[in-house]
């Protein structure tokens, strides 16, 4: 098992809560050249080891991709961003109370996750589960940065053993997890140049304003000219097992006048497909609510 920051790999290890236990650490965080955050004419490079407290103090990161800096300073506490790392914020594990369940405590749920049967949240205590595209698992994806990254259209630079790949961050993600295998690796993240003139916005509801992993979170790219919606990025967390991007709601408003009717009605769209399940229907509210204030902001 790889350990970069080893922020959420050493809780695992600690609470036994990965059905195979790994023989061997391979600790990567010294690995020289994989720690820079560098733009160029194609737009902004970014080692998979860049620390998540440099990404969010990063002027070049504030100043043209402000939505991902934004995400990277919601992550968690000061002493988690400062040791993990953007690599390792894509590609942590699920938060789902039933995975993370710890047999240290006497109880344990071998969950779909793990290899059994059963999504224990779909007739449980499923109040942060998925409200979209849930298939098997309804766990969702944990990651701020990734939300962010969406709405950029990042892609993902993979380091096999045999080959190397190129992604577009779309494609990255699994309802299991992601797409590496056991001898890959992410080696960086490259993000294109953004639209002259879209307004980024991240936010990000969760029950405490520190520490807590979000229960909702949007990231969203709006380029607005003359009180028109030119162009609409919006990508949602916390609501499915992946980053969701939200193209209804995204077509709802492009090329349309920004009005309070119009931001709703894409908001409405954001959620169309979603199927709640027993006790996250409330997630719904959120999302509407964020996608229209996000709307409405950009055409200020």
């Amino acid at each position: 098992m790889i350990i970069a920051g080893g922020t959420d790999c050493l809780g695992l290890l600690k609470n036994k809560v990965l059905p195979v236990y790994p023989e061997v650490l391979v600790n990567i965080k010294n690995i020289s050249g994989l720690h820079y955050i560098e733009e160029d004419a194609g737009g902004l490079r970014i080692g998979a080891l860049a620390k998540l407290a440099d990404i969010a103090s990063s002027p070049v990161v504030r100043e043209r991709y402000g939505v991902l800096a934004e995400a990277a300073n919601s992550v968690a506490s000061p002493q988690i961003r400062n040791m993990g790392t953007l690599g390792g914020n894509l590609c942590q594990e699920v938060r789902c109370l039933y995975y993370r369940c710890s047999p240290l405590t006497g109880r344990d749920y071998f969950c779909l996750r793990k290899g059994g049967r059963t999504c224990f949240a779909v007739s449980g205590d499923n109040r942060y589960h998925a409200i979209l595209q849930g298939k098997g698992c309804f766990a969702v994806c944990p990651s701020d940065t990734a939300i962010a990254l969406s709405v950029l259209e990042a892609r993902i630079a993979i380091k096999g053993a045999n080959a190397d790949r190129l992604l577009p961050i779309a494609d990255f993600f699994t309802v299991m997890g992601n797409v590496l295998g056991p001898d890959e690796m992410v080696q960086e993240i490259q993000i294109p140049k953004p639209p002259a003139g879209g307004r980024q916005t991240f936010r990000k509801f969760r029950l405490r304003k520190a520490i807590d992993f979000a229960v909702v979170s949007l990231a969203s790219l709006i380029t607005v000219e003359g009180g028109v919606c030119e162009d609409a990025r919006i990508a949602i967390g916390a609501v499915a097992p992946t980053p969701f991007r939200a193209r209804e709601a995204e077509e709802a408003i492009r090329g349309k006048s920004i009005t309070a009717a119009t931001a709703q009605a894409a908001a409405n769209a954001a959620v169309a497909g979603a199927v709640p399940l027993s006790m996250n229907a409330y997630k719904m509210e959120i999302t509407k609510t964020f996608v229209k204030r996000a709307i409405l902001d950009a055409a200020l």
